[in-house]
């Protein structure tokens, strides 16, 4: 059994465990990172944000090329699915990265612990992988990350009933998949196998699409959705799943409160995930967990035990790898004694279906329930020069400003590269930026975000191109 000494281990290798420790090598503290995984990079590159981009793109290239060639005036034979090639592919850009943060590991010497580590005590990790190791640290950094969750009466068995990790890496395309839950996850891997020409069903407990995301941009996803062929079933408890052969059984309640099945090849879980703590040793030392298994910290990310810190998707809040990368900056640059910091009502979410749905700030229900005065503008892409040259003009921007001060408080868009639109956005929250400031800031012509501009000229009334 070896022993080494660092300033800081960081326990997770996913985007907010390495991001931290490579801005710890930064500031000078001899760091390690424990992961369990054969690569670097967690659930994010290598069975999550990435691979699931990565199929994403294919698919709607497929569906493309399939369906709106003809109005381009290309004329194609026919288009065929050559599957393993494009599994391949997502494979090869994950094989890409991951190897990509091993090498930066290299670069800023970052010792890599390979095995799955436990907090033996405050200042020391014992690392189990293909021999024992274990680090003495001065500081630990928690950074495990999230697991599927499940619900009761379904069970994975790695096969029919799985959760997202098994389906990016389906062998075949299901002929009817059904997918248990509408959140982010539920809808972009139903949208991959949809378009690739799968029956999909999504059964959703809430009795609305996306509670989460602004109801204007909801009731467009569920139009647009449905348009699509997704078969979004809200309001409705699964109660059960029934493999049989080759097919799986779904038992659910319905609104009305009857007792209905219904059955397919494929079962997708994607109830959402829950913080991953087992056998991390954390709660043997005094740190302390919530009901729900997140780990409890105060506002510079430090637990109950001095020397023990935890970021990313094993602390409340929404689970989002960008999220758990500026966390990581803020808590170690506070332990180097910096102004580490996260500005909370800046963070972008995004889903990734077609065309995307995003948005940053307040939704115009919590600003109501909060009492706070707003005005709102709203453009569609329908209007826009540029979206309907790319024949892409489903959706719309919508503005949320401060009705006295003109302070942007919320964005949230739906349509063409709304991922990226909402940058523009983020940065205009986090500099408290008017809707004014935006509407008079120069937009290229023609492009996408001339959009956000006018609807920001909305919000003060002076809208140009509607």
């Amino acid at each position: 059994m070896s022993q080494e000494t660092f300033d800081l281990v960081v326990i997770g290798s996913g985007p907010g465990g390495y991001v931290a420790a490579i801005r710890a090598a930064q500031l000078g503290l001899r760091t390690a990172c424990v992961e369990k995984d054969p690569t670097l990079g967690g659930t994010c590159l290598n069975v999550g944000c990435i691979p699931s981009k990565a199929l994403l793109e294919s698919s709607e290239r497929f569906s493309a090329a399939r369906l709106h060639s003809a109005e381009h005036g290309i004329k194609i034979g026919g288009v065929e699915l050559d599957l393993p090639t494009m599994l391949g592919r997502k494979d090869k850009i994950v094989k890409q990265l991951t190897g990509g943060v091993a090498g930066l590991f290299r670069k800023h010497k970052i010792h890599w612990a390979k095995g799955l580590g436990k907090i033996v005590a405050p200042g020391k990790v014992e690392v189990a992988g293909e021999s024992t190791e274990v680090l003495a640290t001065k500081r630990i950094l928690i950074a495990t990350g999230s697991v599927p969750a499940t619900i009761p009466g379904v069970a994975f068995d790695g096969d029919r009933i799985g959760h997202s990790t098994h389906a990016l890496a389906y062998p075949s395309v299901p002929e009817h998949l059904i997918v248990i839950g509408a959140g982010v996850i539920g809808l972009e891997l139903g949208s991959v196998w949809a378009r690739l020409g799968a029956k999909v069903t999504v059964l959703e407990y809430m009795p609305a699409l996306l509670p989460i995301m602004d109801p204007d941009v909801s009731k467009v996803a569920a139009k647009l959705f449905a348009k699509q062929g997704l078969d979004i079933r809200l309001g409705v408890k699964v109660t059960g799943a029934t493999r049989k052969g080759d097919t799986v059984e779904v038992a659910f309640t319905a609104p009305d409160g009857q007792a209905q099945t219904i059955t397919g090849d494929r079962v997708l879980v994607a109830v959402g995930r829950k913080p991953n703590t087992e056998g991390l040793g954390a709660e043997a030392v005094g740190v302390q967990l919530d009901r729900r298994g997140f780990v409890q910290v105060d506002a510079h990310y430090a637990t109950a035990v001095p020397g023990i810190w935890a970021i990313g998707d094993v602390i409340p809040g929404p689970m989002l790898a960008h999220k758990a990368e500026e966390e990581g900056i803020a808590a170690v640059e506070g332990m180097a004694g910096q102004p580490g910091h996260v500005n909370y009502d800046a963070i972008p979410n995004i889903i990734y279906t077609h065309p995307e749905i995003a948005s940053v700030g307040k939704t115009e229900p919590e600003l109501k329930q909060a009492g706070v005065p707003f005005k709102k503008g709203s453009f569609p892409f329908l209007a826009n020069a540029r979206a309907k040259a790319l024949g892409e003009t489903d959706g719309m921007v919508k503005i949320l400003a401060h009705a006295e001060t003109d302070r942007v408080l919320g964005v949230h868009i739906i349509g063409p590269r709304a991922g990226d639109l909402i940058a523009e956005a983020a940065v205009a929250i986090e500099f408290s930026a008017s809707a004014e400031d935006i509407a008079r800031s120069v937009h290229a012509h023609p492009t996408l975000s001339e959009v956000v501009k006018e609807a920001a000229l909305d919000a003060g009334g002076r809208v140009l191109n509607i």
